[in-house]
């Protein structure tokens, strides 16, 4: 066991003095998000402040938008109406088809323009146009991943006439909007801009509404983080103790989504009602469909992986750069959806609810809207609700007339790193030297020179590695297992994405917005490819449903959880992935409901490989339990007890842990204080609780001195140092004991231990060993070893006393986990970095929040990096079947992205209480909740 570090970078060895510093600052610093930012453009800002024109009142409402009155609006067949309500929240009314989706470009850009031209510039590898040459790296990466280039080939060749002319008619609507005004007309990011940038916003096309669906499904790819750990893990790590890191799935407490079923061996279709047996269990269950791997594949023998970690840390580095839209990747990200059939509700009709979990932005990720034929016909088709993305026609998560729907993170593993052996004429495929698919592309920068790049693609995918210096050596000092490539001058790495290949997703949001039903509901899940998501369903006829989708690959060979050889046809992937027929579905179940939040889809009996990362169920589990509870006590299930569960703060490991920490016999009178914190706590994190506080922070010191200072450099934060003894074998031998200086690399959103229900499963599955090496830590200053579990426990209790004192005050009747737990929503370009008086103008919060990770109430942290809020429910909807102006909604911001607008954040505290909007849908529920009507006419 790796205990081989000696002190913390803090004076007095604990978490807090370490990582508190972290704590405090918001995550990502140098991370995703804040790549948005450039110095020319701080630079900008300063000097219009200085100036003393720029913020002007006048300047800042020049881009309000118009809500009354008559806007006339080039190619329009008819006049559309807008009808706003007390928050902004729009309901658009026309006669065709294309007067809606112009309707739709035309409000979108009216009050979110800034944040999609940002978002398209990005998933174009073109951000240097706007900020500069700080930009070329990520441009570069973008560019050969390629979005823009796959968008644009399911524009031209894949998708469906029908849905070119939905998008034409969007960027018709924007363009008509964008006409005749000059930035600061736009949004007051342009007036910054604009000091030392000419740059003009160009006009909108369809493909950059396709591109996002890139964006969407970069973050939301499975797997990749994981995989890259796991090898990282190796240099520090035996293959037993990673493999207690990844422990499997606990079936036995924690239900999939889909309960009963098979793939049928003579069908090969899935039946909801099937019981497996051995003959339908496939090729890729003998892989291990559902246990957490940590084999090399082939590639690397286990314990060699050091060769490769230079040049997997940063990949990792270089992930962590491109800006992240929806949120950090990894165990966290998901989201909670449940429906409940009529049987069981208090309506006597379905209830169904949903809350994805993204990064906190400002403005919202989504954008709320009704889209509203008057009359619907084959002109015009759609009568929809919901939640859409500024930047992309239609409604991604909602409800029409007979159908509502919701998604959650499937967590398909649709990414596969491959070890290339790379020369100047081409790459090696079994024995032979293959040319590279090679393009060139340049990037013109602002205020610059423009830069050309040069792209090369195998046929695993495009070569990440030469874009960064040291992955052009990666693997360099691998090992390999039996028959091997010459290493020479090292091993490229190629990323195969299934969302690298032109797909119909775009068809799939118009066919979900039209559905009528289950069958045409799962014609619409057919075609949405990538992102793989969950996708629940109810419907006013009071059946309830759920459905698998996504191009989910077939590998000839290895599992996905480590990177595999590219050299050899035994690898990569068979030509056509797992057919839909054969993707789990339910429809109308016994028990009468469906849950839904990143847990497995079907258990280990599954015939085909889905993932071997799945989330680990803490959230699903609680939410089954939640449901079943009232169901047995005879109960029936209201709006409010949906919209209740939302908000559960339960904490999943609280009951494992904290018998065991109040019956550790503690000395110091400070800490005893702290420790009765926990007695009669009932382990619900509400935001005043000072015992929630003190158990979060003995939970992540636990994890750190267990876990995370026996991690190698690569997966702990960035800038906190340890003296660790040498990791090899190499060197003369009086240099091989002696104690080395290591700094953590990792952002702090990202790092591990992150504290998430991963996590869970491993403390849970080493309490029964008190003795394990995991519990030993060695000797650090004031502290002795610790060789036993109580021992560990006790040490943390410690460092958690000193580490609250430190942030909230040495009298623990202040302390509360709001306190700890913050949010703050940040400007994702001007207000990530930068002067603070910029920030405190385009900023908002902090609140104090309850929730946390692995709980219902999802307001993530993570354990490695401190306790500020690093993704939450972007959104929460409850939504009443049938009585569909009964239904309510919350986002997280509000429909406004001009700062000082009335609807910048006017729906945040709401949602910060659980508090949850009316939503009106009918004709009179709308026309009573309107304030504001504009008129847009040919």
């Amino acid at each position: 066991m790796p205990a081989n570090t000696t002190a913390s970078s803090g004076p007095s060895g604990t978490a807090g003095s370490a990582a508190g510093k972290a704590a405090g600052k918001p995550g990502r610093k140098k991370g995703r998000r804040a790549r948005l930012i450039v110095i020319v453009l701080v630079l900008a800002l300063v000097a219009g402040i200085g100036y003393g024109a720029f913020w002007s009142v006048s300047t800042v409402r020049a881009s309000y938008p118009q809500t009354t009155g008559t806007i006339k609006l080039d190619g329009l067949d008819g006049d559309v109406e807008v009808k706003r309500d007390a928050y902004g929240i729009p309901q658009l009314y026309a006669d065709s088809d294309a007067d809606l989706f112009r309707a739709q470009g035309f409000v979108h850009a009216q009050d979110r323009f800034w944040e999609m031209d940002v978002r398209r510039h990005m998933t174009a590898g073109r951000l240097s146009e706007m900020f500069g040459s700080g930009q070329v790296d990520t441009d570069a990466f973008l560019r050969t991943l390629g979005w823009r280039k796959v968008a644009q080939q399911e524009y031209d060749e894949v998708l469906s006439e029908e849905t070119k002319k939905n998008l034409q008619a969007y960027a018709d609507g924007v363009n008509a909007y964008l006409k005749g005004r000059d930035g600061k007309d736009i949004s007051v990011e342009y007036a910054a801009l604009g000091f030392t940038n000419d740059y003009k916003p160009s006009r909108w096309t369809p493909v950059d509404s396709v591109a996002w669906l890139k964006a969407m499904a970069w973050d939301l790819r499975g797997n990749m983080q994981d995989e890259i750990d796991r090898s990282l893990m190796a240099s520090r790590l035996d293959k037993k103790q990673i493999a207690q890191l990844y422990p499997d799935y606990p079936y036995e407490t924690h239900k999939p989504i889909v309960e009963k079923g098979a793939v049928s061996s003579v069908t090969g279709k899935f039946d909801p009602e099937a019981t497996p047996s051995s003959s339908d269990v496939g090729s890729d269950t003998a892989q291990g469909a559902t246990g957490q791997g940590t084999g090399m594949q082939g590639a690397t023998a286990q314990g060699a992986a050091e060769g490769v970690n230079t040049q997997l840390a940063s990949l990792s580095d270089t992930l962590d750069e491109i800006p992240a839209l929806l949120g950090p990747n990894g165990n966290g990200i998901g989201s909670n959806s449940w429906v409940v059939s009529g049987k069981y509700t208090t309506t006597g009709q379905p209830l169904l609810a949903n809350d994805p979990h993204l990064a906190p932005q400002l403005p919202s990720l989504w954008y709320q809207m009704g889209l509203h034929c008057r009359e619907t016909s084959a002109k015009c088709q759609y009568d929809v609700a919901g939640y859409t993305f500024s930047g992309m026609p239609g409604v991604i998560i909602g409800h029409n007339q007979d159908i509502a729907w919701g998604f959650t993170n499937l967590g398909a593993d649709v990414t596969d790193l491959f070890l290339e052996k790379v020369s100047r004429e081409g790459y090696l495929y079994d024995g032979k030297v293959k040319p590279f698919t090679v393009r060139d592309e340049t990037i013109k920068v602002a205020g610059g020179k423009s830069r050309t790049i040069t792209i090369r693609e195998t046929n695993n995918g495009p070569l990440v590695s030469d874009r960064n210096g040291e992955l052009e050596k990666v693997g360099q000092k691998a090992p390999v297992e039996g028959v091997a490539p010459d290493r020479s001058d090292g091993y490229a790495v190629a990323l195969k994405w299934t969302a690298l290949e032109p797909g119909k997703s775009m068809d799939a949001v118009f066919e979900l917005n039209r559905a009528k039903d289950f069958p045409s509901f799962r014609k619409a899940a057919e075609h949405f490819e990538v992102p793989a998501q969950n996708l629940i369903y109810a419907d006013t006829e009071g059946n309830i449903g759920y459905q698998a989708p996504g191009k989910i690959p077939v590998r000839k060979k290895g599992d996905g959880t480590m990177p595999s050889p590219g050299w050899s046809s035994e690898y990569g992937w068979e030509k056509k992935p797992i057919p839909f027929e054969a993707l789990p579905y339910e429809y109308n179940p016994k028990r009468g409901y469906i849950v839904t939040a990143n847990q497995p889809v079907v258990d280990d009996k599954y015939a085909h490989l889905l993932t071997k990362d799945w989330g680990y169920g803490s959230r699903s589990q609680r939410i089954n339990d939640l449901i079943k509870a009232k169901i047995e006590d005879g109960g029936k299930i209201s709006t409010e007890d949906m919209q209740k569960m939302q908000m559960d703060n339960y904490s999943e490991i609280a009951p494992l842990l904290v018998p065991k920490l109040l019956k550790i016999n503690i000395s110091d009178k400070s800490v005893r204080e702290a420790q009765k914190l926990l007695e009669g706590w009932e382990y619900t994190q509400e935001p005043d609780s000072a015992a929630a506080a003190y158990f979060n922070a003995v939970w992540r010191n636990i994890l750190k001195l267990a876990f995370g200072d026996k991690l190698p450099k690569e997966l702990r934060v960035k800038g906190e140092c340890l003296n660790v003894r040498r990791a090899d074998s190499s060197g003369p031998v009086d240099e091989r004991h002696k104690l080395v200086r290591e700094c953590g690399q990792r952002a702090a959103d990202s790092a591990q231990p992150d504290g998430g229900d991963r996590w869970y499963r491993v403390v849970e599955g080493l309490m029964k060993d008190p003795k394990s090496d995991w519990w030993k830590t060695p000797e650090s200053g004031r502290y002795e070893a610790t060789e036993t579990r109580d021992e560990l426990f006790a040490r943390a209790m410690e460092d958690a006393r000193w580490e609250l004192t430190a942030k909230l005050g040495k009298d623990i009747s202040t302390w509360s986990w709001g306190r700890l737990h913050q949010l703050t929503l940040k400007n994702q370009t001007l207000g990530t970095e930068g002067p603070g008086l910029l920030q405190r103008l385009l900023n908002r919060g902090p609140w104090n929040l309850g929730g946390g990770e692995a709980a219902v109430n999802a307001t993530g942290w993570n354990a490695a990096g401190g306790y500020e809020v690093v993704w939450v429910p972007s959104m929460r909807m409850v939504v009443n079947v049938g009585g569909w102006d009964k239904s309510r909604w919350i986002n997280l911001t509000g429909a406004s992205g001009h700062a000082y607008a009335a609807h910048y954040t006017d729906q945040t505290d709401k949602w910060v209480k659980g508090e949850l909007l009316d939503w009106s849908f009918g004709t009179n529920a709308v026309s009573k909740s309107t304030t504001d009507t504009l008129t847009l006419k040919p």
